[in-house]
C-alpha cells in the first residue's frame, strides 16, 4: 500500500506523518511544502484549492490509499470563514480524483462541530448532526458527498470526528498554551469555564488513531470504515486541566480558578464516545496528566 497525505504540514499532520514513518508506511505528501524535518517524504506539488492539475497530480502519486487532513483551520477565524466551502468543493474534488485513480480506502479528518452539541455525550450512530457554525456545516456537508461518492466506486471510507486535542504544535492563542503562559509569569491571568467538561487527547493519540483508521487491521482484514469520534472517551473538567497544569508550573491556579467564565452557547458537556475506535484496536499511549506534562516539558 502506499498512502497520499494531505495537510501534511498542519498541526496533527505533522504528528500523522511521524506516526505514519515509525510504522515504516510508504507516504507521499501532497501539498505545497513537507513539514520541517521531513526532507526524505517524496511530495507531490499542488495546491488543493486550485483545480487545474489536480487529477494529474493525484494519478502520479500511485497511492492506494488516502489520508485527508488539509482545510482552513487558522484560530478563531475557521469557525465562520467563507474558505470552508471552498475546502468542501476541494476535498469532493481530490476524492474524486483518487477514486478515479484506482484508489482503494480514503480516510478524512471531520469535527465534532458536525453533531448537536446539546446532547453533551456524542455517539456516531445515535447523536444528530445539526452544526451550528459554517465550519460545522461544511464539515457535515464533505462527510454525506463524499461517503456518497466513495460508494459509487466502491471504495471504502473512515471518517473521524475530532475533539479536541492538545500537544506540541497547538496554536499559542488556544487555551492550554495560553494557560501554560499565565503559569510561567508571562501572560495576564483569563477566565475559563471551570465547571464544564470537554473530552481531550494527547495529539500523538489522535493522529495515531488516524492511522489506524488507515492501515488494514492486525488481522490483515479490511481497515476500518464509517464514522468514528477521535477521542479520549472521558470527560474532563476544565477546572481540573488548570489545577493539573499550575502545579506542572509550580504555579497557583487561582488566579485563573477566581475568574470563572461562561460564554453564551458554550455546552457544559462536550464529550465523545470512543466504543467504536477502541474496537478497532486502537488504545491511547498517554493519560491526560501525562499528555499535560510531556507539552509542558516541550513548551519550555
Amino acid at each position: 500500500m502506499r498512502v497520499l497525505l494531505t495537510g501534511a504540514s498542519g498541526y496533527l499532520g505533522q504528528h500523522v506523518l511521524r506516526s505514519l514513518r515509525r510504522r515504516g508506511c510508504d507516504v507521499v505528501v501532497l501539498g505545497r511544502s513537507l513539514p520541517t524535518g521531513f526532507d526524505d517524504v517524496p511530495l507531490v506539488k499542488a495546491d488543493l484549492l486550485e483545480p487545474s492539475g489536480l487529477a494529474d497530480a493525484v494519478k502520479g502519486a500511485g497511492a492506494t490509499h488516502l489520508l485527508h487532513l488539509a482545510w482552513y483551520a487558522e484560530y478563531g477565524k475557521f469557525w465562520a470563514s467563507p474558505l470552508n466551502f471552498r475546502w468542501v468543493d476541494a476535498s469532493l474534488r481530490l476524492v474524486q480524483a483518487f477514486c478515479e485513480a484506482g484508489g482503494e480506502h480514503v480516510v478524512m479528518a471531520g469535527s465534532c462541530a458536525e453533531y448537536d452539541w446539546s446532547y453533551g455525550y456524542l455517539r456516531e450512530e445515535i447523536t444528530p448532526h445539526s452544526p451550528q457554525t459554517t465550519y460545522g456545516v461544511a464539515k457535515d456537508a464533505t462527510r454525506r458527498l463524499t461517503s456518497a461518492l466513495c460508494a459509487l466506486h466502491d471504495v471504502s471510507m473512515a471518517w473521524g470526528h475530532i475533539f479536541f486535542p492538545f500537544g506540541n504544535g497547538e496554536a499559542p492563542q488556544r487555551m492550554i498554551p495560553s494557560l501554560i503562559e499565565v503559569f510561567r509569569g508571562r501572560a495576564a491571568p483569563f477566565g475559563v469555564n471551570a465547571n464544564a467538561y470537554r473530552g481531550m487527547l494527547h495529539v500523538p493519540d489522535a493522529a495515531d488513531a488516524f492511522v489506524t483508521l488507515l492501515l488494514p487491521k492486525p488481522d490483515n482484514s479490511a481497515s476500518p470504515q464509517g464514522s468514528f469520534n477521535i477521542c479520549s472517551g472521558q470527560p474532563v473538567q476544565i477546572g481540573h486541566v488548570v489545577r493539573v497544569l499550575a502545579e506542572l508550573c509550580g504555579a497557583d491556579p487561582l488566579p485563573v480558578l477566581n475568574l470563572v467564565s461562561t460564554r453564551s452557547g458554550d455546552p457544559p458537556m462536550l464529550v465523545g464516545d470512543n466504543s467504536r475506535l477502541l474496537a478497532t484496536g486502537w488504545s491511547p499511549a498517554y493519560t491526560l496528566e501525562k499528555g499535560l506534562a510531556e507539552f509542558v516539558n516541550l513548551s519550555a
